[in-house]
């Protein structure tokens, strides 16, 4: 009878979630496309353009809206428990830390942008702070899921806030640059 309950309970929980992840999924997946507008963009503006920074700076963003939409088809499917909730969050959130210190060391080793400060915040300090609080969030799903999904909904939205500045930082450069190049 424990279990019954507790899986309707989670079964409920995730579905007065479903309209935040519907707008946040959907977001995230538009964003992305909007994302392949812009590379194919760059691709014929010479100069500014390398496999390198490209690694560093424009797939991360894809990655990081790819993991909103994911994070939100994980919590709009119609789970009867948790459990699986929090193993599929526990994975995003370790591929999310794993791939942004893949990006940083890519940033730091491509040569044709030099990062400032307020690169590394937006590329891989905030990156890793959400995928960490991602995994916080997964492992206190159990004990409070409640407070818990509103953390998951921060990190959601995060994610896509970390990819929209990043996206508008990558084409207000390149806008500002295509124009000074010959």
């Amino acid at each position: 009878m424990i279990v019954g309950a507790m899986e309707s309970s989670a079964h409920a929980m995730l579905d007065a979630w479903e309209a935040f992840y519907v707008i946040l999924g959907s977001s995230a997946a538009a964003l992305t496309g909007l994302q392949f507008v812009v590379i194919a963009v760059v691709a014929d503006t010479p100069g500014l353009r390398s496999e390198e920074s490209v690694g560093a700076f424009a797939t991360p963003t894809i990655f990081h809206f790819c993991q909103g939409l994911v994070i939100a088809a994980v919590l709009s499917a119609p789970w009867q428990s948790m459990a699986p909730v929090v193993w599929l969050l526990v994975a995003s959130g370790g591929a999310g830390v794993f791939y942004t210190l893949i990006a940083f060391r890519r940033a730091r080793r491509q040569t044709t942008y030099h990062p400032v400060a307020e690169d590394w915040l937006w590329h891989t300090a905030l990156p890793l702070a959400t995928y960490g609080a991602l995994l916080v969030a997964a492992f206190c799903l159990l004990q409070d899921p409640a407070v818990a999904l509103f953390f998951v909904g921060a990190v959601v939205l995060s994610l896509i806030i970390i990819g929209i500045h990043n996206a508008w930082d990558a084409v207000a450069y390149i806008a500002t640059h295509a124009r000074s190049k010959p």
